[in-house]
């Protein structure tokens, strides 16, 4: 019986369940999204820190992606080999995965930040932060304290889809939002009362992902339907391998997205140089502040895109386990209806109101130049959001199906070979126009691969269905 415990994953409607198990994820991720992008607007609102605060931000954020990389690929490669065991009736290795995976982040966690903390100026400058010394001043200082909460960013992110596989979403919400919740009250407080500026922005934000953290510690000391015991807690090799294979496409999406900001970084920095108007020391920031803050839009949209397919893994990996593909055809169909919507959303937003965007992060205590650029950035970087979206539906779904191959090929074509690869071209031709050209040309020639993925998908799973009913 307690092996069959999430059967109502293989019984309600696909719909229903959907939207029980992506609301939750989309509220936590846009939580987590908030810690950083809190951390900009009241940066950006502060006048002692302004655009070369916001420079600083854009520089350390590529850095809390590869911690949470790792994380992602731990906490989602469980909650797919979790629920993948429970749809098949094995509870053991479920409960195996959850302890090896307990081990796994805190490790990895530790290891990341002593790296970190050893090698902190040749990272920050490897991210663009010598764009002029103010922005390498607060990039130093800002990316110090947020190292030190790694560990604790590092344990929150990855049990948060290992609660939702235990089949409670709600505390997974719940106990990001908390977090979020001291962050946003804190940030205001150490920045603008204390005036402690960047590191008052890191000290808040380690806050509460420590509260986070801890939550996460309560809930894993007292699973429902997992319940590891103090054997399940040793690493296991088979089991090991197993969860980071089922991860690795979510740690690949991260970790090639850190690949293609540090080749965006560099070359606005690079060709920024060259700019009549960015070339001057007291405007040199700007491209690198506005950049930053077009990807926190891009990250609050692509928190909603990735909540909805994430929320999916459970079902999917349940439902596949079980042999019951109509369902898991008829969820495909649902979330990239759903996916489409959100996008094509987005797109009007930015096309239409990029000013009022970027006043939230202080436009109106910068020159023009940041305005202009701003604005022509927003409408171009973004463009192909309905493609982008739709895109990371793709990923996320066919690793959800165990298609780890075809999900990590997918990823890695979007952001290394398209995303790189076009961050360094097209400066050669357009300059600084150039950076802002590569994301949409990447979005929209993956999406032509994907939609060959996706048709492809739904006519396997529709022979299978076949088979099944024949």
């Amino acid at each position: 019986m307690e092996a069959r415990a999430n059967q109502f994953l293989g019984e309600e409607p696909v719909g229903r369940l959907m939207r029980r198990y992506a609301v939750p994820c989309i509220i936590s991720l846009l939580v987590g999204a908030l810690y950083n992008i809190v951390d900009q607007i009241f940066i950006a609102n502060a006048t002692y820190l302004g655009s070369y605060g916001n420079a600083a931000n854009t520089v350390v954020f590529p850095l809390t992606v590869v911690a949470l990389a790792i994380a992602v690929m731990i906490g989602d490669g469980c909650c797919a080999y979790v629920s993948l065991s429970l749809g098949r009736g094995n509870q053991q290795t479920a409960r195996k995965s959850v302890g090896n995976s307990v081990i796994m982040v805190l490790v990895s966690g530790i290891v990341l930040c002593a790296l970190y903390l050893l090698f902190s100026g040749q990272i920050i400058a490897m991210f663009g932060g010598t764009v002029n010394a103010e922005t390498f001043r607060h990039s130093k200082e800002y990316f110090f304290y947020i190292t030190l909460g790694i560990p604790l960013y590092m344990f929150g992110q990855a049990m948060n889809p290992v609660i939702r596989a235990d089949g409670s979403p709600r505390f997974a919400m719940a106990s990001t939002l908390a977090g979020a919740v001291v962050n946003i009250i804190l940030d205001p407080i150490f920045i603008f009362v204390f005036r402690w500026g960047m590191m008052g922005a890191a000290v808040a934000t380690v806050l509460g992902q420590a509260l986070t953290a801890v939550l996460a510690v309560w809930y894993i000391i007292h699973m429902k339907q997992v319940k590891p015991a103090a054997a399940d807690y040793r690493l296991d090799g088979a089991v090991c391998r197993k969860t980071l294979v089922l991860g690795m496409t979510s740690f690949l999406s991260q970790i090639s997205l850190v690949a293609s900001m540090a080749a965006v970084n560099n070359m606005i920095r690079k060709y920024g140089a060259l700019d009549p108007v960015f070339g001057q020391e007291q405007y040199a920031q700007i491209p690198m502040a506005v950049v930053g803050i077009v990807m926190k839009f891009f990250q609050i949209v692509i928190s909603i895109v990735v909540g909805m397919s994430a929320g999916c893994i459970p079902i999917v990996g349940f439902n596949m386990g079980a042999g019951k593909k109509q369902r898991v055809s008829s969820l495909f169909k649902k979330l990239l209806t759903a996916e489409a919507i959100v996008g094509a959303v987005a797109l009007i937003i930015v096309e239409l109101f990029p000013q009022g965007l970027i006043g939230i992060f202080g436009a109106a205590n910068e020159s023009i130049y940041y305005t202009q650029f701003a604005v022509r950035a927003f409408r171009i970087y973004l463009c192909m959001m309905i493609c982008a979206c739709i895109n990371k539906a793709c990923f996320i779904f066919l690793q959800a199906m165990g298609k780890a191959a075809e999900s990590t090929i997918l990823s890695m074509i979007r952001e290394i070979v398209f995303g790189v690869g076009f961050a360094l071209l097209l400066p050669l031709f357009f300059g600084l126009d150039g950076v802002l050209y590569s994301m949409p040309l990447s979005d929209i020639l993956t999406f032509v691969i994907a939609a060959v993925l996706i048709v492809r998908t739904f006519r396997e799973l529709d022979r299978s269905s076949e088979k099944v009913a024949g």
